[in-house]
C-alpha cells in the first residue's frame, strides 16, 4: 500500500513539474475530497433543518458587524468579539436535537459498513408474517370503531431497545385481542406505545420522542407527534388510532399519512415486511462465496 502511494506521489510530482502546477501530493487530494464531503453534508443538513433560517439570521448579523467595522463603531465591535464564544456554545445547545439526528443519519450510511465487516444491529431481519399483518389491521379498525386510542410501533432494522426499556415487558404473540386488551381504556397498559418485533409484542407503555416538525397540524395530539418522532429517529412504521375521531394514521420515514383505510395500511405493512435489509459489500461477498461453495459441492456430486 505504501509503495503504491509513493508511486502515485512520484507520478503526480512529475505531472505537476511538466504542467507548471503547484506541488500537490496525493494526501492533499484525499484531504480535499474529505473536506468537500463534510462541507456538502453540512450544507445539506443546514438546508433541511431549522439551521437554514439560523444561517440566514447569522448572515444578517455578520453584515451588521461588517458595517460597524467599516464605520469604526468600536462598542459594537467589542460586543461582537466578546460574545462570539458564548454564541457558539449557545448554538450547540439550541440545535442539539438536529445535530444528533444528523450524526445518526450519517451513522446509517453504508459507507462505514462497507469499510468494516461488523454489524452492531441484528444479523438477520426478523420479519413478521401475513397473519400478524391481518391481526394488526383488524385490531386497529376495531379500536377505531369504538374510538380507543392506540400507538403501535413496528420495528424494522434499527433496534428500538432504548425505547423498549421505558415500558413494561410483554413478550407475547401478537393477536388482535392482545392489542385491543392492551389499549382498553382505564387499564394499566393503555397509556404509551406498544413495540412490535417480528410476530411478538415485546413491550407496552413505552415513551417515544416527540417530533419538532412545524408541519404537523395543530389539531393533532401527542400520539401523532410521538409517531412522527419515532419515525424520524428510526426506520420503523408507527400506527396511530385517534381517540377523538377513531381514524387511523401511519408515520413512516418522518411522514404522516392521515385517515388511511385498511387496504392502505395493509400495503404499507406488506412493504415493510418485504423490504430487504441493505447488505454491505462484505456481506454480499460472503453470500457469493457461500453460493460458489454450494455450486462446487453440487458439481463434485
Amino acid at each position: 500500500m505504501q509503495n503504491m502511494l509513493a508511486t502515485l506521489d512520484a507520478l503526480w510530482e512529475k505531472a505537476s513539474l511538466y504542467m507548471n502546477l503547484p506541488k500537490i501530493t496525493i494526501t492533499d487530494v484525499v484531504e480535499i475530497i474529505i473536506i468537500a464531503f463534510l462541507l456538502y453534508y453540512m450544507l445539506v443538513w443546514i438546508k433541511n433543518t431549522r439551521a437554514w433560517n439560523l444561517l440566514k439570521g447569522l448572515m444578517i448579523v455578520l453584515l451588521f458587524v461588517l458595517v460597524a467595522a467599516l464605520f469604526q463603531m468600536n462598542t459594537i465591535i467589542w460586543i461582537a468579539k466578546n460574545t462570539a464564544n458564548v454564541l457558539v456554545i449557545a448554538l450547540v445547545v439550541i440545535f442539539q436535537p438536529e445535530m444528533r439526528k444528523a450524526l445518526e443519519n450519517l451513522g446509517r450510511k453504508n459507507m462505514l459498513i462497507s469499510l468494516f465487516p461488523f454489524d452492531m444491529s441484528k444479523g438477520e431481519n426478523v420479519k413478521f408474517s401475513d397473519k400478524t399483518i391481518n391481526e394488526m389491521v383488524k385490531a386497529c379498525y376495531e379500536m377505531g370503531k369504538v374510538k380507543t386510542g392506540a400507538l403501535i410501533v413496528v420495528e424494522d432494522e434499527i433496534l428500538l431497545t432504548e425505547y423498549e426499556r421505558t415500558g413494561i415487558t410483554v413478550d407475547g404473540v401478537l393477536t388482535s385481542q392482545l392489542l385491543i386488551n392492551i389499549f382498553e381504556k382505564n387499564t394499566p397498559l393503555h397509556d404509551g406505545a406498544v413495540i412490535v418485533r417480528g410476530d411478538r409484542v415485546v413491550a407496552a407503555t413505552c415513551y417515544l420522542p416527540l417530533t419538532d416538525s412545524l408541519s404537523i397540524s395543530k389539531d393533532l395530539g401527542t400520539r401523532h407527534r410521538a409517531a412522527v418522532g419515532i419515525s424520524e429517529a428510526s426506520d420503523s412504521l408507527t400506527i396511530v388510532v385517534s381517540e377523538e375521531t377513531g381514524r387511523v394514521s401511519i408515520a413512516l420515514g418522518g411522514e404522516l399519512y392521515r385517515n388511511v383505510d385498511a387496504e392502505f395500511l395493509r400495503n404499507k405493512l406488506t412493504y415493510l415486511q418485504k423490504r430487504e435489509r441493505e447488505l454491505s459489500k462484505i456481506e454480499l461477498l460472503k453470500r457469493r462465496l457461500k453460493d460458489a461453495k454450494k455450486a462446487r459441492k453440487k458439481d463434485n456430486k
